[in-house]
């Protein structure tokens, strides 16, 4: 027990970061355990939005959204998200893919559809980098859809 203790007083700094470095894992672990949504690759993705019912929501901001997204997704900058998750009620029992450019602005967007009970939410994974990454089509349009 001795060694354990001379080993921690001098080497504090690398038993610090092993403290952080173990805590952060669990935090992880204990988050996506107990996340309501999925994570989805750009292609299972394209198979799920084969389905007709299927929504994709964009929460990039407006100027990312025009110079590409993809076909029929809906714009809500995740900024506005909270106010305007309202106009989305119609979709609750659908399935809801939200995209981002690098699929980490999307996590804050699937936490809010599933606490207003949201039965189908999924992030894509990677989000539209990742998306061009596979040479999957996007639209360029010029008209912004709130």
């Amino acid at each position: 027990m001795d060694q354990y203790l001379e080993f921690i007083s001098n080497h504090y700094l690398l038993c610090l970061g092993l403290v952080v470095v173990s805590y952060l894992l669990v935090q992880d672990l204990v988050e996506s355990t107990f996340n309501k949504y999925e994570g989805l690759s750009p292609l299972l993705a394209v198979t799920k939005m084969n389905d007709d019912s299927t929504v994709i929501v964009d929460v990039r901001e407006p100027h990312e959204f025009i110079k590409g997204h993809i076909e029929n997704s809906i714009n809500i900058p995740l900024g506005k998200f909270p106010e305007k998750v309202n106009t989305l009620e119609k979709y609750k029992a659908q399935a809801i893919i939200v995209v981002c450019q690098s699929g980490t602005r999307s996590i804050p967007a699937c936490k809010t559809l599933t606490k207003e009970n949201f039965e189908q939410v999924f992030n894509m994974i990677g989000g539209m980098q990742s998306w061009q990454d596979n040479n999957f089509p996007i639209q360029i349009t010029s008209t912004e859809k709130f």
